[in-house]
């Protein structure tokens, strides 16, 4: 599985053997069933994962229970609750395991330290981290500014590979909309093509 790590990193930024090996030495691999929880609520994140296959998802429940889906990930992307890593705090995200999946963990201590000893790592991070932010602010525009076909249409040409992978209801919550709007919205899209 760490090949698929080097893969991504030596693809992004130039790292020696060395670094290399002192990757590999502070992650380690992980698989996660369908349905089995890489993260639960309340406890506390220390450490981020890198997908090497498979879908996930974090998502919040309400005070009534209903699941807000926050985002998906699949192949090549990261994921981690960013509040309780940063902060130590109990977890207010779930992570849930969409598909089997395949990760490679890596605890914040190592990742710290791996930061420190690879200046050419802390640059991709930081630049991996404006991106998210900026991902961020763009959905949070769409959702409070775009008419529910328009962040339909948004989701299915920005995450075509997500879209046919994860449950409708999900989709829906990740979109701020019932299912019910969701698929009327599907069936004016498919009818229109």
């Amino acid at each position: 599985m760490f090949s698929a790590l080097a893969a991504y990193f030596t693809d992004k930024i130039h790292l020696t053997q060395q670094e290399l090996e002192l990757i590999e030495m502070h992650c380690h691999p992980r698989k996660l069933k369908k349905k089995e929880f890489l993260l639960v609520e309340g406890e506390v994140c220390r450490f981020s994962a890198f997908v090497v296959s498979g879908c996930l998802r974090s998502y919040r429940l309400d005070e009534a229970g209903n699941e807000h889906t926050f985002k998906f990930v699949i192949k090549d992307w990261w994921i981690v609750d960013n509040e309780s890593y940063s902060n130590g705090t109990p977890a207010q995200f779930n992570i849930q395991a969409l598909e089997d999946s395949e990760l490679m963990i890596v605890s914040k201590e190592s990742f710290y330290f791996m930061l420190e000893q690879m200046p050419q790592l802390k640059m991709l991070v930081d630049r991996l981290q404006q991106n998210s932010y900026n991902a961020s602010q763009q959905r949070i525009y769409k959702q409070i500014s775009a008419s529910p076909e328009a962040r339909y249409q948004a989701f299915v040409d920005t995450y075509p590979d997500i879209f046919n992978r994860v449950p409708l209801h999900m989709v829906a919550s990740y979109l701020g909309m019932s299912r019910e709007t969701l698929t009327r919205i599907r069936s004016h899209f498919a009818k229109s093509k």
